[in-house]
């Protein structure tokens, strides 16, 4: 089964894996520098174990090929992924006037009547930053994160780089480059940013008429994040794919601190105990020739048969 090496890769770390501190005070199990291979033309790596949204990948992955990097646009599509990072920015601000939201990240996890007024304040924050375009503006940024990087880079003589559409050029016109690279992690830019990225640098890679992508990702939750990653960087492959006339080849995604989380322990053992089923098969619409000419409605999955989906905390 396709999604079988990140199934190994997860036992690995739930029986071997290194205990850890983290920024969050969750504590982690960790490994150091694995990497798990999808041969794209065996379907798409869409896990089955448990439930994917895909709506969240796409509209996540369309909002980084924008160059955005406000909220506005993923709650306008339903998608939560980025709330709490724009929240924590939101309640540390001196125009913040409600409750108080000290330790957010940690408490709200463990005390349920904080919990329920943590939720009912990110809920109204959440509902201000779709109706209200000057506090999206000024709330609803996360700094300089991946689309920013990608698509605007900004260079020591105020220029800005698309980097994205450079390597897709460079595919088109000298496809045996090493040369291939786009970086998220700018050194200027990381303390600023919301969240400093955690895939960090991705390079393609043509042979025979496919394209193939490597992603090196520095801090990867294996439960929660990762399987959106897959997914999400196997989307950007097969789409960078089409728009260069090539076949989709192989996703190689390469870690360096593969971690579970302390308090995602009992789901990942669920998740080990199911059987994986067939992968699905991705449609994007054959109309659309350029990255930016995607929709949400122009990228699908068929026959996605997974299990349930399992809710874990998210440690911010």
């Amino acid at each position: 089964m396709l999604e079988r090496p990140y199934l190994d890769l997860l036992e690995q770390v739930l029986t071997t894996g290194h205990f850890k501190g983290d920024r969050t005070g969750t504590g982690t199990y960790s490994v150091f520098g694995a990497q798990l291979r999808f041969d794209l033309s065996q379907g798409f790596p869409l896990l089955t174990t448990k439930r994917v949204p895909l709506g969240l990948i796409k509209s996540e992955l369309l909002w980084f090929l924008h160059g955005d990097t406000n909220i506005q646009y993923l709650l306008q599509h339903n998608n939560h992924i980025w709330d709490e990072w724009a929240f924590a920015r939101w309640i540390q601000s001196p125009e913040y006037t409600g409750p108080d939201m000290t330790d957010f990240g940690r408490r709200h996890l463990v005390d349920a009547a904080f919990d329920q007024q943590y939720q009912a304040e990110l809920a109204a924050f959440d509902a201000r930053i779709v109706a209200d375009d000057a506090f999206a503006a000024r709330f609803g940024d996360l700094g300089n994160v991946y689309g920013r990087q990608w698509r605007a880079w900004q260079t020591s003589t105020g220029e800005t780089i698309d980097q994205l559409q450079n390597v897709i050029e460079m595919i088109k016109t000298t496809p045996d480059s090493r040369r291939l690279i786009v970086s998220a992690w700018n050194p200027e830019d990381v303390p600023t940013m919301a969240l400093p990225p955690c895939h960090t640098l991705f390079q393609f890679y043509v042979n025979d008429g496919r394209l193939s992508l490597q992603l090196y990702q520095r801090s990867a939750d294996l439960f929660l994040g990762v399987p959106f990653n897959i997914a999400s960087y196997a989307l950007l492959l097969a789409m960078v794919a089409r728009v260069t006339g090539l076949v989709p080849g192989e996703f190689v995604h390469t870690f360096g601190d593969a971690h579970i989380y302390s308090n995602h322990l009992t789901q990942v053992t669920e998740q080990l105990s199911r059987t994986p089923r067939p992968a699905p098969t991705l449609w994007l619409n054959p109309a659309k020739q350029t990255l930016d000419d995607f929709e949400m409605t122009d990228i699908r999955v068929l026959d996605y048969d997974p299990h349930p989906a399992i809710k874990a905390p998210v440690a911010v």
